[in-house]
């Protein structure tokens, strides 16, 4: 079987994240404080990982307000 990179179950992190968008961390983190970001999990170890059906439905949310 092979691996579907855009499985939307998969969980990115937010270093992966930052990097598909090519926004820096802090800009990340400044979205996320103002309720801009897409819903993140917070794992055990207290690190964020974020959905990439998340992603895609925050994306497609972005779109519309454009």
């Amino acid at each position: 079987m092979t691996h579907n990179p855009r499985n939307p179950g998969d969980k990115l992190t937010v270093d992966e994240f930052c990097s598909e968008l090519r926004i820096s961390r802090s800009t990340f983190y400044e979205w996320r404080q103002k309720g801009r970001a897409p819903h993140c999990i917070r794992i055990p170890n207290g690190a964020l990982r974020i959905r990439r059906g998340d992603i895609e439905n925050w994306l497609t949310d972005c779109e519309d307000r454009a």
